[in-house]
């Protein structure tokens, strides 16, 4: 069984860091007219959220600027977060990481929007070291064009793959928004939606989320529902 994990909002919260440090990152190149606030962040790719940012801001979105701006923007998290920047992670995560661990049939995993680099630096100050995720699916993986957050679960199921020489028998996908629960939808992968970021619940089951909590503290009855759903969803390879 693989269990994907988006990051924020869902695993950890950092007070939208993220957020702030992509606005310092563009104030810091582009002129203090830049607002981060002009585009949408939640459940969506970071390679997307800038390049919206710099088509708004009437920058041409070359590959030299983006990864200017991608570097920017990691010199400014690590910044806030050097300077005691809030960051923790969401209720009962820690618990939950911890039993499914336990779990012999069990490959944890992330899916998330984040670059890896950024990605990791939120976690770590969170407490959560990325490694114990033995599949990493970042935003640099979605190929498509554009790239979007469905791209994303066929190559965590590449990757399980690949590291156990089979298909999952199961795959499922936690996240907080509806476009997590639109990407397990588009791939057969059964879906738990946390209420945890700027959704509700009702929101939640609304998009087709197989299962809805209002977060993740709930250790043995969340175990409960996703192991007693270890079943095969997936097409035949």
């Amino acid at each position: 069984m693989l269990i994907l994990f988006d990051i924020d909002a869902t695993l950890i919260t950092t007070a939208r860091c993220g957020i702030e440090a992509m606005g310092r990152a563009g104030r810091a190149l582009f002129g203090e007219s830049f607002d981060e606030g002009r585009v949408a962040y939640a459940g969506r790719l970071d390679p997307v959220i800038m390049r919206e940012l710099l088509d708004v801001h009437g920058v041409a979105p070359t590959a030299e600027t983006l990864d200017t701006f991608r570097r920017e923007y990691r010199t400014h998290l690590n910044e806030l977060f050097s300077q005691g920047w809030y960051a923790s992670a969401c209720p009962g995560v820690h618990a939950l990481i911890d039993r499914l661990e336990r779990e012999p049939t069990v490959t944890l995993g992330l899916l998330t929007g984040n670059y890896p680099e950024t990605g990791s630096i939120k976690l770590r100050a969170c407490g959560i070291e990325p490694d114990r995720f033995a599949i990493r699916v970042w935003a640099d993986d979605a190929r498509g064009s554009p790239p979007a957050r469905t791209d994303l679960p066929p190559v965590g199921i590449a990757r399980f793959r690949e590291r156990h020489s089979r298909d999952p028998r199961s795959v499922v996908i936690i996240g907080d928004t509806p476009h997590d629960v639109a990407c397990a939808r588009a791939h057969r992968c059964r879906s738990l939606a946390v209420a945890t970021g700027q959704f509700k619940l009702d929101e939640l089951r609304a998009a087709g989320a197989d299962h809805a909590v209002p977060d993740l503290s709930g250790t043995e009855e969340i175990a409960a529902w996703l192991l007693n759903h270890d079943q095969a969803s997936l097409p035949p390879s």
